[in-house]
C-alpha cells in the first residue's frame, strides 16, 4: 500500500517524476503532461513552427533528416530560462547527432556510442553536455530503438536523462565542477546563456525524432536534486580529449 501511494505521490510532480513512458500515440500529451503544462512542438504531420533548408522530412510521424542543408530549427518561441524538455530519438550505426537547446555549446549529445568515435570519451558519448559533463553511464538502447531524451535546466542547474533515468546533474556555479565550467568555455560555450532557439543537428548521419514537448519551469517546481557522478575518463581519454580541445582553439583563432 505504501509502495503504491508512492508511485501515485511521483505521478503528480511534474519536474521530481524520474521518467516517462512513450505516450500510447507519439507526437501526443499524456494527461500528466497535459496538466504539467506541456506543449507539443511537433505534431507528426506538419512543419509548422519549425525552419530548414529542405533536408529534413517527415516520415511516418517523424522527423528526420536528408541530403545537406543544416540544423532543423524550432523558430516559433525560444527556449524559457527554466524550463523541461521532453523528446524521443533513436540513431542509425555510427549516427551523431544533437539537441541545442540554449546559446553557444549547449548540446545534448545524441550518438551511437558503440561505433562512433565520440562514444569513447564519457564526456562526448549520448546524453553527456557535449564536452562539458559526461553522463554516468551509457543508458542508451540498442541502435535503432527509440531512446527517451528529457532536459531539465533551472537556474544554475542543468540535468540529462535518458531512458528515465538522471545521468548529469551540474550545478555549474558549484565550484567543484570549475574545469567541467571552463572546459566548456574553451570550447566556446557559456553556462550563463539564455534565449535560443531549439535546434536539432544535422551531423550528415541518419537520426530520427518524434514527441518534442517543452513546457515552462516555475518558482514551485521543485528539481530531483539525487546526486549524480559523472562516468570517469582514463588518461589516454583525457589525453585525446586535450588534442581535441587545442584543434578547436586552433580553428577558431584562424577563423577571427
Amino acid at each position: 500500500m505504501k509502495l503504491l501511494l508512492a508511485l501515485l505521490i511521483a505521478g503528480l510532480l511534474g519536474v521530481t517524476l524520474g521518467s516517462q513512458s512513450f505516450a500510447e500515440t507519439p507526437n501526443s500529451l499524456s494527461a500528466e503532461e497535459h496538466d504539467a503544462g506541456f506543449e507539443l512542438l511537433f505534431d507528426g504531420e506538419s512543419f509548422e513552427g519549425w525552419r530548414h533548408a529542405g533536408n529534413w522530412k517527415i516520415d511516418d510521424g517523424v522527423l528526420t533528416r536528408e541530403g545537406k542543408g543544416g540544423s532543423l530549427v524550432y523558430s516559433a518561441k525560444k527556449i524559457p530560462d527554466d524550463f523541461e524538455l521532453r523528446f524521443d530519438w533513436k540513431v542509425a550505426k555510427g549516427s551523431n547527432s544533437g539537441v541545442y537547446y540554449r546559446p553557444g555549446q549547449y548540446e545534448y549529445q545524441i550518438l551511437d556510442n558503440a561505433v562512433h568515435v565520440d562514444g569513447k570519451n564519457p564526456r562526448t558519448s549520448a546524453a553527456s553536455i557535449y564536452f562539458c559533463m559526461a553522463p554516468s553511464h551509457d543508458a542508451t538502447n540498442p541502435v535503432g530503438e527509440w531512446n527517451e531524451g528529457r532536459i531539465v535546466c533551472k537556474g544554475t542547474v542543468v540535468q540529462h536523462w535518458l531512458n528515465g533515468t538522471k545521468v548529469v546533474h551540474l550545478d555549474y556555479a558549484d565550484a567543484k565542477w570549475k574545469d567541467n565550467v571552463e572546459l566548456l568555455r574553451l570550447r566556446g560555450g557559456d553556462l550563463a546563456a539564455r534565449g535560443a532557439n531549439l535546434s536539432l543537428q544535422d551531423h550528415g548521419d541518419p537520426v530520427w525524432y518524434r514527441s518534442i514537448k517543452l513546457r515552462t519551469l516555475g518558482a514551485d517546481d521543485q528539481l530531483d536534486s539525487t546526486p549524480v557522478v559523472p562516468a570517469e575518463l582514463t588518461a589516454e581519454v583525457q589525453r585525446e580529449e586535450q588534442a581535441k580541445l587545442k584543434g578547436i582553439i586552433e580553428r577558431r583563432r584562424k577563423i577571427k
